[in-house]
């Protein structure tokens, strides 16, 4: 029999035994989630209470080697300790002469590789990823990162991390030029940028946690842990999972080697974000498995969704093109339309209502005949020899451009070293 995690008042572990599963999330009872989950989820989702309170104790654990190297910064004098931290991801721990203990514990955390590496799946996934191109780029933004928002208690850190009208298209433009870096090919090697990318990621959230801690108004038995383990389980979730149905959605397929290649490129991704093992999903399976639960405890919007979601929305055709003239501004209208019609598509009526997104029929029209055209274009690209790698390649090819181009029109910086500041009020404030 399973056993089930009961807490008391005063926090002691209380042992039951329950082996029934628990019904079916919400979010998946509705279209389009009930639909995909029949025809796209590897087998039965459903657990049991006790394996879903495994799993989210984690969202009450934050990230223990990261949180020690903020600690670390905010002993040491301003700039010193991020120097140190910079020079290691660009060089290695061993470059940094008389590395605190803080630091190098975490740098042989993620310089040991782990058993399961395959180095050649890595790039395999990577290739995969970028043959999706613009699509992937539109799922991105559109089903990962709109979706993500459906999660209140992960928007709790984003709406108290700035202006959410500002900073929306540079979240958007630095979440996809992040995507680019890990999943280019060669890219999560020692030292590249997307092991770099990682890495100052990680540093990124456990800056973020600790100015969270700190706020007074922080809701600990409403948000639980800031930036905790389960909800980085679930951006991982959306940048392999959701991305890959989001451009299934579009037409596009993939089969199961390449899907497994692309699992195992972001279990890589999640090792050195510092997911905990436990909770770390291994493949399509568990990755599903996470999200069933997400979906039972994490998708419940409030208003803070839609706030993220409707400043998300002007900032979505600035990912393909400007507004500086008036050609420019019709087409970006006409691009945001349809990524806004996608978004509707794919995320169902009533979570798009929620949202406040526009119920544009001409545009989902669109999306839909891009679907078809697409599922032509891949059975043409499964059939004829050489066909996969050219898309592939040309795939990676537009997709950089589009990233690049998005971050020159709307800013990003790769180290997040605005986010210092966390790090630095503390030290000032005590």
């Amino acid at each position: 029999m399973a056993r089930v995690l009961n807490f008391d008042l005063m926090g002691e572990v209380q042992m039951t035994h329950d082996n029934q599963l628990l019904p079916t999330p919400a979010l998946f009872t509705e279209f389009p989630f009930r639909q995909a989950v029949a025809v796209l989820a590897p087998g039965d989702l459903r657990c049991t209470a006790a394996q879903r309170d495994s799993f989210r104790r984690f969202a009450q654990v934050g990230d223990p080697l990261a949180d020690d190297v903020v600690a670390m910064i905010q002993r040491l004098p301003i700039g010193a300790g991020r120097g140190m931290f910079e020079m290691a991801v660009e060089g290695g721990i061993d470059s940094v002469p008389d590395a605190p203990k803080e630091l190098r514990a975490f740098f042989e955390q993620v310089e040991a590789d782990p058993y399961w590496l395959d180095r050649d799946k890595i790039d395999r996934g990577a290739r995969v990823v970028g043959r999706t191109s613009v699509w992937g780029g539109i799922a991105m933004g559109m089903f990962a990162l709109m979706g993500g928002y459906l999660a209140s208690r992960a928007d709790k850190t984003l709406v108290g991390t700035g202006d959410l009208d500002a900073m929306a298209p540079r979240r958007l433009a630095e979440t996809t030029q992040w995507w680019l870096d890990v999943t280019t090919i060669g890219g999560l090697r020692r030292n590249q940028v997307g092991y770099q990318s990682v890495l100052r990621v990680r540093l990124m959230h456990a800056l973020v946690r600790a100015g969270m801690n700190r706020r007074p108004d922080w809701d600990y038995e409403a948000w639980d842990h800031p930036v905790n383990q389960v909800l980085t389980v679930g951006t991982l979730g959306l940048f392999s999972m959701a991305n890959l149905v989001g451009a299934q959605a579009l037409g596009l397929r993939f089969s199961a080697e390449e899907k497994d290649a692309v699992f195992h490129l972001w279990r890589y991704v999640g090792f050195l974000l510092g997911i905990d093992a436990e909770i770390l999903p291994t493949n399509e399976t568990d990755t599903w498995r996470a999200f069933w639960i997400l979906a039972d405890t994490e998708f419940i919007p409030d208003d803070d969704s839609r706030r993220l979601a409707q400043a998300l929305i002007p900032a979505a055709g600035g990912l393909f093109i400007g507004n500086d003239t008036a050609a420019q501004r019709v087409i970006r209208g006409a691009i945001t339309s349809y990524m806004v019609a996608y978004s509707r598509i794919i995320l169902g009526p009533t979570n798009a209502d929620f949202l406040g997104l526009p119920n544009s029929k001409l545009s989902q029209s669109a999306v839909m005949a891009t679907a078809v055209v697409n599922g032509a274009l891949e059975i043409s690209r499964q059939l004829l020899p050489g066909a996969t790698r050219f898309h592939e390649n040309l795939g990676a090819r537009i997709r950089a451009r589009l990233v690049r181009g998005s971050i020159a029109r709307n800013g990003g910086d790769r180290t997040y070293a605005r986010h210092d500041t966390f790090a630095a009020s503390r030290r000032h404030a005590g």
